[in-house]
């Protein structure tokens, strides 16, 4: 195995793309203060479907980051909980956030001077305060 995060076969590669869709992280930071039901994380999350977070969830146990726990009484409880391998990514998330904070509207000027000139530009998302 290389350390080459632009190989195909580097692990770095593997990180990269667990963080690379969008909700993984936000789920991931959701969880983070414990267990959550589905409709609890659609309401702490907020702009996520029903459809959109059971794939995330879906994704996230299949990667062995979430744990998905049916409690004993009917109709079943469902609770998703981060599992302890989920734990060690909440430190780069917290990493990449802190990040964005410090540096959100450097990124949010430049795209909006390489958009100036092209009326054709897709706008940025509009950022709300964190």
């Amino acid at each position: 195995m290389t350390t080459d995060a632009f190989l195909a076969d580097c692990r770095a590669r593997l990180a990269f793309d667990l963080l690379s869709n969008t909700w993984n992280a936000v789920v991931l930071w959701a969880l983070r203060d414990g267990p959550r039901r589905p409709v609890e994380l659609r309401e702490r999350i907020g702009g996520i479907s029903s459809k959109v977070l059971t794939e995330t969830l879906r994704r996230l146990q299949s990667n062995g980051l979430v744990d998905r726990q049916v409690g004993p009484h009917a109709p079943s409880r469902v609770e998703y909980r981060l599992t302890a391998l989920g734990r060690t990514l909440l430190a780069p998330i917290d990493a990449v956030g802190a990040w964005a904070f410090e540096y959100g509207d450097e990124v949010v000027a430049a795209q909006e001077a390489a958009c100036a000139s092209d009326p054709q530009c897709p706008r940025p998302p509009v950022l709300g305060p964190v």
